[in-house]
């Protein structure tokens, strides 16, 4: 039986990949807004008549998280996606001034290289697909190992369902030899003009050093605040059905609740109510032995998994009904396991005095693991909130709402999205919920306002056609001095007509 070298198979496959996709843009370059959108329209058509099927696939090929969730996501960008790309203008003229003669031309930036993760690979797939297709680029995707069937099963039929209606051949590519040195050729590789990475940390840094630009979706599980004024019971269902969507494994999800010690009693008990379960010292161990490897990394077997199923898995016993397992906290640091990004029904409860105290800690937690992905408050005072929403180092704030949903644009009015920029970590060039105007750059047109013989007549040296530059000791201050009284000059002139 002969060696075959996975590593130089996946190398060797990006680099065909990649150049299929640079001669695809060169097509793509010809296509007007409207064509862009007509395929995005079919191939949100195509991916949809797949949501079920591949959310079913998508739950047992990796072993995370409930498929019917993962049903509602990959529906979400199926159909609400479209509904907001439809509108959008991201190639050829986006803004034109008759009065200053300026245009704005949206152009694309070239071909695409992306990660997807392991955790919702169908729908960001789905999502980077159609945001590429939308702003006139190619992309190509590296699957995670762990979803490279579901992943490549959806991406087979893209290919198809754009090939039907003239998107050209390497418009859409995946490697099919998944390794890491394939996505680094991918990332690398010349023609990639942009890097766009999804829930892969384990590439960050790499990515990160392939000097394109960079977008990352980066580690979330970030706290959340309810404030002495808060609607407890909205506030209460809203994190246990956040945290319990998907079994925990939307990265955006909450992780650190915080709560106004006025209300302290209250909010525990409602927590109560709707099964969340208290561990007491003993079961806090147990679980921290199951959560974290020897290593003191995040054991990945136990991702996406319901909470009575990590209880018996650690060796205790938790009702059925139970929705989360809570661990309460009173400090933070490296050694705390809670302290660290838990993409599972867990939580790590927290009760301070009054809300700038409250505070304080949200900024300890956002810069501690959560590397400012989310926050969320629950608050009736609208002074806290725009304290909230002004102080925090961190890419986007949630009022009264799902983190889960609510990041994602399902329930607020934030663009939809797959991928969520954050900003503490030191890598990414955006905090957005990323859209497909992060895939273009914008050409500036100015038309000639002013001739130049009218500029320079300023100076009193139009017939020399130049503004001379004094010489001698003081040359530099002089020169100063004589473009101040141009420029002023000019103003007024400019004031008077």
């Amino acid at each position: 039986m002969s060696f075959i070298d996975k590593d130089l198979l996946s190398i060797q496959e990006a680099r065909i990949l990649m150049e299929s996709a640079r001669e695809a843009r060169e097509s793509m370059l010809t296509f007007p807004q409207e064509k862009l959108d007509h395929i995005v329209g079919v191939l949100a058509m195509a991916a949809k008549e797949m949501a079920e099927e591949l959310a079913v696939m998508s739950a047992e090929e990796t072993g995370y998280g409930r498929w019917q969730d993962k049903f509602v996501k990959n529906t979400f960008i199926c159909e609400t996606l479209p509904k907001q790309l439809d509108p959008m203008t991201c190639v050829g003229i986006l803004n034109e001034d008759h009065v200053l003669k300026t245009m704005d031309i949206g152009v694309p930036v070239g071909v695409i290289a992306a990660l997807t993760p392991a955790v919702s690979p169908v729908s960001t797939a789905i999502y980077n697909v159609l945001i590429a297709v939308k702003s006139g680029n190619p992309i190509v995707i590296a699957p995670h190992d762990r979803a490279k069937k579901v992943t490549g099963r959806l991406l087979n039929r893209l290919q198809e369902a754009g090939k039907s209606c003239g998107l050209p051949e390497g418009a859409i590519g995946y490697l099919k030899t998944v390794t890491t040195a394939g996505a680094m050729e991918l990332i690398h590789h010349p023609a990639a003009a942009m890097v766009i990475n999804t829930g892969v940390p384990e590439l960050c840094k790499k990515a990160a050093e392939s000097g394109k630009p960079y977008i990352y979706g980066g580690t979330g599980n970030g706290p959340v605040f309810i404030e002495r004024s808060a609607d407890v019971r909205q506030a209460v269902a809203d994190i246990i059905a956040s945290r319990t969507f998907d079994y925990g494994i939307v990265s955006a999800a909450e992780q650190y609740v915080v709560v106004d010690s006025v209300i302290a009693a209250d909010v525990k008990a409602e927590m109560v109510r709707n099964h969340a379960y208290f561990m007491n010292s003993e079961e806090e161990k147990m679980l921290i032995d199951l959560l974290w490897l020897e290593s003191g990394k995040a054991d990945t077997e136990i991702m996406g998994r319901p909470a009575d199923w990590l209880a018996r898995r650690a060796g205790f016993e938790v009702p059925d009904s139970t929705t989360v397992l809570v661990s309460e906290q009173k400090y933070i640091s490296e050694r705390n396991p809670f302290a660290k990004e838990l993409l599972c029904p867990v939580l790590a409860y927290y009760i301070e005095h009054d809300w700038m105290h409250a505070c304080e800690k949200c900024m300890s937690l956002l810069v501690n693991e959560s590397h400012g992905h989310t926050l969320v408050i629950h608050s009736r005072d609208e002074e806290v909130i725009r304290q909230f929403a002004c102080k925090k180092p961190v890419g986007r704030v949630l009022v009264n709402t799902p983190a889960t949903l609510g990041s994602m644009g399902a329930t607020t009015n934030l663009f939809p999205a797959m991928t969520l920029g954050s900003i503490t970590s030191g890598a990414g060039m955006t905090a957005d919920n990323v859209s497909p105007m992060n895939f273009i750059y914008v050409r500036k047109v100015g038309y000639g306002v002013r001739k130049a013989e009218e500029f320079l007549k300023l100076t009193n040296r139009a017939d020399k056609g130049y503004v001379a530059v004094p010489e001698g000791k003081n040359g530099a201050e002089d020169a100063k001095a004589l473009l101040k009284q141009i420029l002023e000059a000019l103003s007024k002139e400019l004031d008077e007509k």
